[in-house]
């Protein structure tokens, strides 16, 4: 049977690069694989024509040869002819990062240590503490290198022998021939579980696990600055590595707790005043708490309701910045007087009278007077 064009078989054009190239083999070894692809019978051979074009297709000097000759090489006899020639006899080239994707990292191409998990906490924290900095104590359950056994899961006294199934590969292989060559296929060995090593005596601590439990107490420095999401990292203090690599971070999430009096937007902090009619009509020194602590604010005659007034640099220092702050801006609310007594509420329409301003009785007097007009034409 004569056998496909390469470039068919990727499914890329003849002037593709060296990427296409490599990208289209690892999307159909992907799909063919036997381990993979096994309800497939026919995904061997079409995993083995498919090395085979990569095989070729990713020399530059086979590659030129193909295109020049075709299938029958006379320098080499012939490409993927030879006897034998199968997954054994190709340079797979990238096919390293196919093998562990298939199998997830287990076997022993990666058996290097590797990094523990990292965690994640909530802290809350008070208005001002947000602003201007804290440190907390905190407390994380996290898993921890066992220090009785140093994390090798043996009794001490004991150590962990080489595991004579996989000779301490942590994998497990059968050679397989087919008529497109040897098959090679790995798994995790199923007496160490991909450890390489079989614990005989278990730690009593760990139970040989080489890792425990433990309820850890960290301090955490919040900055000045933080605000609710605000994500702050402690390197090392996530959990342990199951294999003696690097511990995982801690990623603690800042969530504040609402103030009483402030609000914030940004480095801005803002502030509701109340005031009296008199000080908004004559004007007044007023007295204004802020972070720091309270400060006198001139509020001068004829405010209206509602008017903003900023204090510069009262506000939140931004992140990272040791002398930078924002501003604190303070709305004038108007307060109107309850329960006046008579004398009061005479003094007040003496005041209207004055200001030319209408009061309820006048504008009711001015009513009548209309409406007896009308009736009395009518």
């Amino acid at each position: 049977m004569s056998k496909r064009d390469y470039y068919e078989v990727l499914g890329v054009s003849r002037s593709a690069s060296q990427d296409e190239i490599k990208k289209a083999y690892r999307k159909l070894a992907r799909q063919y694989h036997p381990d993979v692809n096994k309800d497939d019978p026919s995904a061997p051979e079409k995993f083995a024509e498919i090395a085979e074009a990569y095989d070729v297709l990713s020399d530059g000097q086979k590659r030129s040869r193909y295109d020049q000759f075709g299938h029958q090489d006379p320098t080499q006899g012939g490409f993927g002819g030879g006897q034998g020639a199968g997954f054994g006899d190709f340079d797979f080239g990238g096919f390293g990062d196919i093998f562990d994707m298939f199998f997830g990292g287990n076997g022993a191409r990666s058996r290097g240590p590797q990094r523990g998990q990292d965690l994640e906490y909530e802290l809350e924290v008070d208005f001002e503490d947000a602003a201007f900095g804290v440190e907390e104590e905190i407390q994380i359950p996290r898993t921890e290198t066992c220090s009785t056994c140093g994390g090798n899961g043996a009794k001490p006294g004991t150590q962990p022998k080489t595991c004579t199934v996989c000779n301490g590969t942590g994998e497990q292989q059968t050679v397989q021939s087919t008529p497109f060559g040897r098959m090679v296929n790995r798994r995790v060995c199923s007496n160490c579980h991909g450890r390489g090593v079989v614990i005989e005596q278990p730690c009593p601590d760990c139970r040989g696990q080489g890792r425990k439990r433990v309820r850890r107490t960290v301090q955490i420095k919040v900055p000045a600055g933080v605000d609710t999401g605000t994500r702050l990292r402690v390197a090392g203090a996530g959990e342990a590595s199951p294999n003696g690599g690097q511990p995982g971070d801690l990623h603690i999430v800042i969530r504040v707790r609402p103030h009483e009096i402030f609000e914030r937007e940004g480095t801005n902090v803002y502030v509701d005043m109340p005031i009296t009619f008199v000080q908004a009509a004559l004007g007044d020194e007023i007295e204004v708490p802020t972070l720091d602590g309270e400060v006198k604010l001139r509020i001068p005659e004829g405010t209206q309701s509602g008017t903003m007034f900023r204090l510069r640099g009262k506000g939140i220092p931004r992140l990272g910045s040791s002398n930078s702050r924002g501003d604190q801006h303070v709305r004038v609310q108007l307060m109107t007087p309850t329960n006046l007594t008579d004398r009061q509420k005479e003094l007040f329409r003496d005041l209207g009278k004055e200001l030319g301003v209408q009061t309820h009785e006048q504008a009711r007097s001015f009513m009548e007077r209309m409406k007896d007009a009308f009736l009395g034409n009518a």
